[in-house]
């Protein structure tokens, strides 16, 4: 009987491709689907120079691979994960392997790491980034958790990763469920860079009334320069596609209600968890909850005044103002979502490398970047940065553009535009570098009321004062 290097489990979109990707690069491999249909089309899909075999049954799937065997799941997050392994256990050796590549909640992953350890088996959490044309051509890749099992896998996560300069947007993410960890606040990063985004074309569209060719032009240059990126790209793109429904642009029939997964939501539990502020992701997060509610939406427009835009004086230093508060945003959003990997880190020793982690997100990913070469830099400098603000080229190159993100702040809310994800990345960034905030009448009031205590700037100790009430 022939056998297979790898396997895949899951064949929808994200899995066929990544399996083809695999089988581009010279490794065989079997894959299994539920849907018949699924199978087939892995065989009608899949080239002469292709070694793949698709398989009607999980023994069928098992008995074809080499050992140990390694089998990658591209199936949906939750229970159809826990069903699969408890399916697949049975038929496992000891020293097989298992990789979970779709987007799992981390202490899933870590409670599946326990459970085949138990039983002699590898279990990894693998992120995997770049939507499917990324899972067929060249992803980023981010697997955590067993190093053996990493050692084995890494010849071909190399080849099938996106290059940069050459080298693989691939590498060890840490220990336990640290690769599903990265992933979510990839994830997390991408709600909140999106956000950013949407809000620069609610402002170019509602205050210098720029119209979808004109913002075409305007995305096109951004992209062209330091603002370099697969979301600004994607973007521009977006504002050239027509109807094929009607004679009009297809972003403008798109109802405003946006979806989400979940994965954003769990990066701002998480930072409620273990104490890290990221509220630019956590607004991006509520942004599209409120999108959800469009009929109150509707009621309160008609119901308060319709609000009076003034046109910017200077157009285009208008645009360019813009594009510069964008990119401090997006900077300061990065610096959220990797300030929370530093912490994580710590609290559940994942040992995260954070100059590997915007290495491997310089390509393939949805959040990729031009900006991620200076982080890189950044990071390669001083590895323990708690916080990439911190950095000195890095503080010069906000210093170069706050002025626009405070102008860019100023107008929206002065002429009553949306704009929660540029107001939060301002207001982050004035409380991270303020070194007296007033949270000490916070906790006079907390200490007033509840006896919490608070601490002096005068002496080491707690305290607690017996307050003095006008009404005593």
């Amino acid at each position: 009987m022939e056998r297979y290097t790898y396997g895949m489990i899951g064949l929808g979109v994200m899995g066929r491709n990544l399996l083809y990707n695999i089988a581009d690069n010279g490794f065989s491999i079997a894959g299994f689907d539920l849907d018949e249909e699924k199978v087939k089309s892995l065989h009608e899909g899949a080239t002469s120079e292709m070694k793949v075999q698709g398989t009607a049954s999980l023994e069928d799937f098992v008995s074809v691979l080499e050992t140990p065997r390694k089998i990658i799941l591209m199936v949906p997050a939750g229970k159809p994960v826990d069903a699969v392994l408890e399916n697949i256990k049975p038929l496992l050796s000891e020293g097989d392997i298992v990789i979970d590549a779709g987007n799992s909640y981390f202490e899933d992953t870590n409670r599946r790491i326990a459970d085949l350890a138990s039983k002699n088996l590898h279990f990894m959490g693998m992120g995997v980034s770049g939507g499917e044309k990324g899972a067929r051509t060249g992803p980023s890749i981010m697997p955590g958790g067993d190093q053996e099992a990493f050692h084995l896998l890494k010849p071909m996560l190399e080849a099938i990763a996106a290059k940069v300069d050459n080298e693989a947007c691939t590498a060890y993410m840490g220990k336990g469920s640290a690769g599903n960890y990265v992933k979510m606040v990839h994830n997390g990063i991408e709600y909140a860079i999106m956000q950013l985004i949407s809000e620069a074309y609610d402002l170019l569209k509602k205050g210098a009334n720029l119209n979808n060719d004109q913002l075409y032009k305007v995305f096109r240059e951004w992209n062209n320069g330091e603002m370099n990126s697969f979301l600004i790209e994607i973007t521009r793109d977006i504002f050239q596609e027509k109807d094929s429904l009607t004679d009009q642009y297809l972003v403008d029939m798109i109802l405003d209600k946006a979806g989400a997964k979940g994965t954003g939501k769990w990066t701002s539990e998480q930072a409620m968890e273990i104490g890290v502020s990221i509220p630019t992701i956590d607004i991006a997060v509520t942004s599209r909850i409120l999108s959800a509610y469009k009929e109150e939406r509707v009621q309160a427009s008609q119901l308060y005044t319709e609000k009076e835009i003034t046109a910017p004086e200077n157009t285009e230093l208008f645009i360019q103002e813009v594009g510069e508060a964008l990119y401090l945003a997006t900077l300061i959003s990065y610096a959220q979502g990797l300030a929370l990997l530093v912490k994580a880190s710590e609290e559940y020793s994942f040992q995260i490398p954070l100059k590997d982690v915007v290495k491997i997100w310089r390509g393939g990913c949805i959040i990729r970047s031009v900006l991620l070469e200076k982080f890189y830099t950044a990071y390669s400098r001083n590895p323990d940065l708690s916080n990439i603000l911190l950095d000195q080229d890095i503080a010069g190159l906000v210093k170069s553009k706050i002025k626009s993100l405070r102008k860019t702040a100023g107008f929206a809310a002065s002429n009553g535009i949306s704009s929660l994800g540029i107001q939060t990345a301002l207001g982050y960034f004035d409380a991270y570098t303020t070194e007296s905030l007033p949270v000490n009448l916070i906790q006079a009031q907390r200490d007033y009321f509840g006896a919490h205590t608070y601490q002096r700037t005068d002496r080491e100790g707690v305290f607690h004062t017996s307050w003095k009430s006008e009404n005593n």
